[in-house]
């Protein structure tokens, strides 16, 4: 029987690889700014025999969005930007906001989302879907899509404007739906910044944080360090070819870059930006964004009646600016603690910072559909439970 802390999340992920859970798995730890752990188990490359290292590059797909809100907040409290701009500001295919009605039918709307309620999923944007404005929207991902196989594809702020033009699943700021808010975040950074968005995370929170493994792509020298993705099915686990929500190449520079879905990132940059948040907007004595800006951004959007929006999984958190934030400890399904935010991502990262017990916790997989997983869930009960834990 494990005793001490590594030991147990160790045994946890040879078990989750055992069981096919995961292929790969790779854990990081940091208490008070001092690492606690770092621990790996099963494989980056199956087929080839490769282990994840710490420095494994993994995609982040929706771990994207907190970094796009960052982003989005430096100019917030530059003044550049206002929580309460209407996105057809920045980007003239929202100037004429509509949205689908009960029936079917599309009405027009009096105004389009603010920034605010991109940073808080309440914009009425959304991800392809059966319903009228999921459809709406995956026309515009297959048109991108198309483009992309053909060897072009939008660039950011024209795929945005193109979102901007379908009618919207309902009123901006009347419910919650998870969807393309960032994406169109990452296209009013870029055109309030005048920058590409690439270009300003880069200058602005890529480099002074040191996540130099962070990117839209991922270079030949790095390729090696690249995991493969895998799938689960009945026969177990098999690798996947990633071609979701028009990201999924990373051989090149895109013209897209999704500020929901398009990173790739490590342990240790990663780590770096969860740091950063934790220490109030400072990493390793420089100042990245304001006291005053992490507060606001760590704290919940959501009032109660569109909580009531989110998942069943996310019970016992409220929402805001692009991460979940544990309102109700005892809600949730694991060890929570009030206070905690942070998000995860489709094909298998999490991040979660814990203020009230100084704990960044980072799990990265490389499996799909694997953001809050039972290893992830077992793994935070392990490390809350351990023995001093407050």
């Amino acid at each position: 029987m494990p005793v001490n802390l590594e030991e147990r999340l160790q045994a946890c992920m040879e078990q989750a690889i055992g069981q096919q859970e995961a292929a790969g798995l790779s854990l990081l730890v940091w208490q008070n700014g001092k690492e606690l752990c770092c621990l790996q188990a099963g494989m980056a490359d199956r087929e080839a025999g490769l282990p994840v290292r710490r420095d494994s590059i993994f995609r982040l797909y929706s771990q994207s969005k907190p970094v796009t809100a960052a982003a989005a907040m430096l100019l917030v409290e530059r003044g550049v930007i206002d929580l309460m701009d209407g996105v057809e500001r920045y980007l003239p295919g929202f100037r004429h906001p509509r949205a689908f009605a009960e029936d079917g039918t599309v009405r027009d709307l009096p105004r389009a989302p603010w920034i605010s309620e991109l940073l808080s999923m309440t914009s009425g944007l959304c991800y392809p879907d059966a319903d009228p404005a999921g459809q709406a929207a995956a026309r515009v991902f297959e048109a991108q899509e198309a483009a992309q196989a053909a060897g072009a594809g939008m660039d950011t702020v024209t795929f945005c404007n193109r979102l901007g033009e379908q009618p919207l699943a309902f009123a901006p700021g009347s419910h919650w739906r998870y969807g393309t808010s960032a994406d169109v975040l990452a296209a009013v950074v870029e055109v309030a910044s005048g920058k590409r968005f690439g270009d300003f995370l880069r200058e602005e929170l890529l480099e002074p944080l040191g996540m130099r493994d962070t990117a839209f792509w991922v270079p030949a020298e790095k390729r090696e360090r690249f995991v493969t993705a895998y799938s689960r099915g009945e026969e177990g686990l098999k690798p996947y070819e990633v071609r979701h929500l028009a990201v999924g190449r990373y051989d090149a520079p895109p013209a897209f870059e999704s500020g929901g879905a398009g990173l790739v990132s490590t342990l240790d940059d990663y780590m770096a930006f969860a740091q950063m948040l934790m220490a109030g907007g400072v990493y390793r004595g420089r100042r990245i964004l304001s006291e005053a800006t992490v507060r606001h951004m760590t704290s919940p959007q959501l009032p109660a009646h569109l909580q009531r929006d989110m998942w069943d999984n996310l019970g016992g958190y409220s929402y805001g600016h692009l991460m979940r934030m544990c309102d109700a400890p005892g809600a949730a399904c694991h060890l929570a603690e009030r206070g905690e935010y942070g998000w995860d991502g489709w094909l298998g990262t999490y991040f979660i910072n814990l203020p009230a017990s100084g704990i960044s916790f980072l799990m990265f997989q490389n499996t799909k559909d694997a953001g809050t997983t039972a290893v992830v869930r077992k793994c935070r009960n392990i490390l809350a439970a351990r023995p001093g834990a407050v």
